[in-house]
């Protein structure tokens, strides 16, 4: 993606800022680095270092802060479950930023200042309910912040507010859709629309909550290190594509493991880079999330570049029997076989010297399970060579989550 003028005048100052402010840990960064030497695209990936999610624990608690304290109006973190957790420091202006980008999210997926939005996404240090609440009360439009799980009063909230919009990781909207379809329900469920992030989710996933509720879906990205979700969504025009605001930040799609860009249309890392942030900015980011740019135009008309929806992480990866496993790849092959619901486990164990995966799916009522299981392997060992064993089991049997759902668990190193 070809980067502005614009974008690397606003980079160089940023390199400015921070090296001006002093802080040890951007100085440090770019003390090889003047960058009035970046005059181009070329120059930033050749003099601009990579940063890395250890990186940013290292500067644990608030060694990325490049604002005096009194700028600092708000802290978020990631949870920290693999290590320290990150410190992102922000000020007013981020919030604000933060604020506009989210507006203008719900404003794509044609949600306006009359619709009524159930917020199920956690709140405190995390930044997902607070930032859905925050571009919601931009917007104008009506939160109800019922952050997450109590799915008794989310149904009932539901019904008696009478919610328009649903926000929620897809393993929550599943989850929700479920209870509606069990309940008998659905016919006084008004939502019409669901802003569906955090976590990548398939095509079956998809279809399921869209046919149990009737409602639109769209795809929020984010992350904590990088404002939160809100810095780009699907719009109502298509859904073959998140568009990234790139008036507030710079996007790569690089190999993981060159670190070059990959041509556009290929699979890559996200790589990102904040053009405004104030209270902790961030320079080519590798984010792990891997997509591609979606090179043709939207039919929106707007010009933002457009990523695919995130297919996995790169540190997700797993290699059985010399494949490599995301969980699309697992997607990928029971979308083709019919009488598969979208849930499934995959569980990879090392078993009398050699690797074995089991791959567990629901299937709906009726549905033959051995004829499934077969299915299963047969697409495997056509695509893959090779064949997991497959318990197949009915619908609602495999646990669902109020959160992210880990859906490929390797044991062989436990």
């Amino acid at each position: 993606m070809q980067m502005t003028e614009k974008q690397l005048e606003q980079i160089r100052a940023q390199i400015k800022r921070v090296k001006e402010f002093g802080n040890p840990f951007y100085t440090n960064r770019f003390k090889d680095v003047d960058p009035d030497d970046i005059k181009t695209q070329e120059d930033f990936e050749r003099l601009v270092p990579f940063c890395t999610k250890q990186d940013l624990r290292d500067a644990y608690p608030l060694g990325l802060a490049t604002v005096p304290e009194e700028k600092i109006v708000r802290i978020h973190s990631s949870s920290g479950t693999t290590g320290a957790p990150v410190i992102i420091p922000y000020t007013q202006k981020d919030v604000d930023d933060w604020a506009i980008m989210f507006a203008r999210c719900y404003e794509m997926a044609g949600i306006t200042n009359r619709d009524r939005i159930q917020i199920t996404p956690g709140y405190g240090l995390w930044t997902a309910g607070i930032g859905f609440q925050a571009g919601c009360e931009r917007l104008g439009a009506m939160a109800i912040p019922m952050g997450p799980g109590n799915t008794e009063k989310q149904l009932q909230m539901m019904q008696d507010l009478e919610a328009t919009v649903i926000c929620a990781t897809s393993s929550y909207a599943l989850l929700l859709a479920e209870q509606v379809e069990a309940r008998g329900i659905g016919k006084n469920i008004k939502l019409k629309k669901g802003v569906i992030g955090s976590e990548r989710w398939g095509e079956k996933m998809r279809s399921r909550i869209q046919n149990i509720l009737g409602i639109e879906l769209y795809d929020i990205y984010g992350l904590t290190e990088c404002y939160g979700p809100g810095i780009g969504i699907n719009c109502e025009k298509s859904d073959k594509g998140i568009h990234i605001f790139d008036d507030y930040v710079y996007v790569e799609i690089l190999d993981p493991e060159t670190g070059l860009p990959v041509p556009e249309g290929e699979i890559g890392e996200i790589t990102l880079t904040t053009l405004v942030k104030e209270g902790a900015p961030l320079f080519r980011f590798r984010t792990h999330d891997l997509a591609a740019f979606v090179t043709e135009k939207c039919p929106c008309g707007k010009s933002w570049p457009r990523i695919t929806q995130i297919l996995g992480r790169s540190d997700d990866m797993v290699k059985v029997k010399g494949n490599i496993i995301f969980p699309s790849t697992i997607e990928d092959v029971i979308k083709s076989v019919p009488g598969t619901s979208s849930e499934y486990r995959a569980v990879i164990e090392h078993v009398e010297g050699r690797d074995q995966m089991t791959v567990m799916v629901e299937v709906e009522m009726g549905v033959d399970r051995a004829e499934v299981a077969l299915g299963v392997q047969y697409i495997f060992k056509q695509k893959y060579n090779m064949t997991p064993k497959v318990e197949v089991v009915g619908i609602g049997e495999l646990p669902r989550s109020e959160k992210k759902t880990k859906r490929i668990e390797d044991r062989r190193f436990n």
